[in-house]
């Protein structure tokens, strides 16, 4: 189909189409536009990644739009958020505002209201259906990227229930729901009401197979020839394999050689790999390229001082990368760029990666087709969906001649296995996840405090339009699980039954905060059970111990160190600690006090690379834990508001402290916009301790306690209000010259950086 025979879209389209150099549409975009796609019919897409799914989407809005409407755009990462809105900016030059909202929880968005397109990530949907937030009901068209993920027992049923409120809200909503791989897509179409596209064609070919031996076997019963040189790893002969140029029989280059992503199954093994991959890509990098290298990683160690900083930058010095949920969102986004530009021309990663965000490659490769699971007490293999979810990451249109993904094998056996249970097979069937407890305690405590229902009878009417009503005969099970969770939040004071259902004040506001009821328990149970003014330690170890925070496990043999810590500081608990005796409840009691520490250490101003040591994790898993702690205890100190609790102002510091990273004579100073917790401290040592003394304070001594920077002082000193801010002709105070060594003065990396995220309910 020609691009300017696409219906109902804006005049404009198509030519900006054209100059992008699309002239007429993929196979699959073609059949959605006759499906109505254009013109406001629901539609479920099951397409390979790479085949066209976004264009999709952006017909389906842009046509909406045109029509009066607004359009709404779902993403499951913030990470793709963010992607996804910098792709639509585009469209702002003919006069359509885009925005895009991923974080403050207990907000309704009023500012989304003039936005003609809106991209957000479910959890921040549901927020908003939460809060109230009147131009959802404007909504006239809602994309679901990679709907596939309902079956994902966190995320699934906040993306179920709130896609069931979206179409309650407005009746006429149109619903396009995108996914390179669902193995029931039919099933989806039904509980949508919507028309069915499923594909597999894709606009260049991939190629599936398993190297075993000397040899690439393919899908297609052919195999070709692919040596592992003495002592190299198989991984390794791949990857060279990958970089080297396709040749004539004369010589010839006929093809460049591509880049690889490699899958693992932990972050040790990613960043292993990554630097011992280094040492095969450089010998294929050009000098243009090695200087370029050095430079992304000096950037890369300018994220974070930390042991993981240091070696991600040494990979990346060599061409090779990894990446996995401990890396800081910087350093992700460093090298998701570089290895797009073809910079980085491998990198080793966690099933993470594989979720969305765009990073294609030459060549696939899932060296590690098994993952622990800590519930079978064992290794267990991937699902068929996740691992054809990694191997859509091969090839992009344009670039890559064709994809290839490579499972590897250790023996024949193992070769026989992998085609069978990934390379031919299709993918298992997404099933809802609604029914289990923990959902639906939060999401029956939202509909019923957000208005969409009343009653019992309605509550499980409300209930029947969800995907889980669809895939399950009779409504016992979740009746049953229902009336469980109505009894919990009605125990709990969230719920009353005395004339059908409603939410008391305590439940609205725990809804709106989007807490988990069992978290709100939690912390309401910890506050009133305070004598006294709690300690910093108390309230993080209480946040710690919610559903809501995923705490850090015990490694081997410190049961026994944090077993002491615990009695060394029971005094400071909020609430009484379990016995001993009772395993499973003390040992997540412990792991609870092992978060608080560590946030406690953080509030200390202990340096990041100590914390990364101590507790053996990365950057990216600090600022996590730390985001999550302050969005807690802003919800603590909400709760502690509303059942009228003295203790609101330590709650209101303990958050304050943690999100800035620093003890409490700082806390003024970081207030100040450009001001974090390494210059509050040299500014403090310099006898400059609070906003007024910054505001007339001796400019040479300001410049030499922020290391002789001259435009960081200046931008400083204004934004605190100084007279004269400028640092013309200033030389530094010798005497205020800090004495930390050469730790680096980037604030802005620091894991306690202010976003408007909330970690636990982002990234995966």
């Amino acid at each position: 189909m020609d691009v300017a025979e696409i219906p109902a879209v804006p005049e404009w389209l198509p030519e900006h189409l054209q100059a992008a150099g699309i002239e007429s549409l993929y196979p699959p975009q073609a059949e959605a536009v006759e499906a109505g796609v254009t013109e406001g019919e629901n539609l479920v897409a099951s397409i390979p990644t790479a085949s066209g799914k976004t264009l999709i989407a952006e017909l389906a809005m842009l046509a909406s739009v045109a029509r009066g409407g607004k359009a709404l755009y779902i993403v499951p990462l913030r990470a793709l958020a963010s992607e996804k809105h910098a792709e639509f900016e585009q469209f702002e030059q003919y006069g359509l505002d885009v925005g895009v909202s991923t974080g403050n929880y207990e907000s309704e968005g009023g500012w989304l209201a003039g936005k003609d397109v809106i991209v957000a990530t479910s959890e921040k949907v549901d927020s908003l259906v939460r809060n109230g937030a009147p131009w959802l009901e404007e909504l006239t068209c809602v994309v679901a990227d990679e709907v596939h993920l309902v079956d994902d027992g966190e995320r699934g049923p906040t993306l179920e229930v709130t896609l069931a409120k979206l179409r309650r809200i407005t009746a006429d909503l149109q619903t396009v729901a995108l996914s390179a791989t669902i193995g029931n897509a039919g099933q989806l179409a039904d509980w949508l009401d919507a028309e069915l596209l499923d594909s597999d064609w894709r606009p260049i070919d991939l190629k599936k197979g398993v190297h075993y031996g000397q040899a690439l076997h393919l899908e297609d019963g052919s195999q070709r020839e692919l040596r592992v040189r003495d002592g190299e790893k198989q991984t390794a002969a791949i990857v060279r394999d990958t970089l080297e140029p396709d040749r004539d029989e004369d010589g010839t280059i006929r093809e460049d050689g591509g880049s690889s992503l490699v899958f693992v199954n932990s972050r040790r093994n990613a960043e292993a790999a990554a630097g011992r991959l280094a040492g095969v890509v450089e010998e294929f990098l050009d000098a243009e390229e090695r200087e370029a290298l050095a430079d992304v990683a000096a950037e890369i160690r300018d994220v974070s001082d930390t042991e993981t900083s240091d070696d991600l930058a040494d990979a990346v010095e060599g061409g090779a990368a990894f990446h996995h949920a401990g890396l800081s969102r910087g350093h992700r986004e460093l090298v998701e760029d570089a290895f797009r530009d073809r910079l980085i021309k491998v990198v080793s990663a966690t099933p993470t990666l594989a979720a969305g965000v765009n990073t294609p490659s030459r060549r696939v490769i899932v060296r590690d087709w098994r993952r622990y699971d800590g519930t079978a007490g064992g290794m267990t293999p991937l699902s068929v969906l996740e691992v054809h979810q990694m191997m859509g990451r091969a090839g992009r249109p344009g670039r890559d001649p064709y994809g290839e993904a490579v499972l590897t094998a250790s023996s024949h056996d193992e070769l026989d296995e992998l085609f069978e249970r990934y390379v031919w097979a299709e993918p298992e069937p997404v099933r809802s996840k609604l029914a289990a407890e923990p959902a639906l305690r939060t999401h029956v405590l939202a509909t019923v405090a957000s208005g969409f229902a009343s009653t019992r009878e309605g509550l499980l009417e409300f209930l029947e339009a969800t995907l889980y009503a669809t895939q399950t005969d009779g409504r016992d099970r979740l009746e049953e699980v229902t009336d469980e969770v109505i009894a919990y939040l009605e125990r709990n004071g969230f719920l009353t039954r005395d004339e059908g259902l409603t939410a008391t004040n305590l439940g609205h506001t725990v809804s709106r905060l989007y807490l988990d009821p069992m978290s709100a328990a939690e912390i309401i149970d910890g506050l009133e059970a305070a004598d006294d003014r709690p300690t910093v330690l108390g309230l993080y170890q209480l946040v710690a111990r919610t559903p809501d925070m995923y705490e850090l496990y015990l490694r081997s043999g410190e049961d026994e160190e944090y077993t002491m810590l615990a009695y060394e500081r029971e005094e400071e608990f909020l609430g009484p600690m379990p016995s001993e005796f009772e395993d499973e409840r003390f040992d997540d009691w412990l792991s609870a006090l092992k978060t608080a520490r560590l946030l406690e250490d953080w509030a200390s101003e202990l340096d990041e690379d100590e914390i990364t040591d101590r507790y053996g994790i990365g950057p990216g898993d600090i600022r996590g834990k730390v985001e999550a702690a302050s969005w807690l205890l802003g919800a603590a100190e909400s709760l502690g508001g509303e059942l009228g609790l003295e203790w609101t102002p330590a709650i209101r510091q303990a958050r304050t402290r943690v999100e800035d990273g620093v003890r409490e004579e700082l806390l003024d100073l970081v207030s100040v916009r450009g001001v974090g917790r390494k210059r509050a401290r040299r500014l403090y040592d310099a006898g400059i301790d609070d906003r007024a003394a910054l505001r007339e304070a001796d400019k040479s001594a300001v410049l030499a306690a922020l290391r002789g920077r001259r435009s960081t002082a200046e931008t400083i000193l204004e934004n605190v209000g100084h007279r004269d801010p400028s640092m013309d002709g200033v030389e530094p105070d010798p005497e205020a010259a800090p004495t930390d060594g050469g730790s680096t003065d980037s604030d802005a990396s620091s894991a306690g950086t202010k976003t408007d995220d909330q970690a636990s309910l982002g990234d995966f």
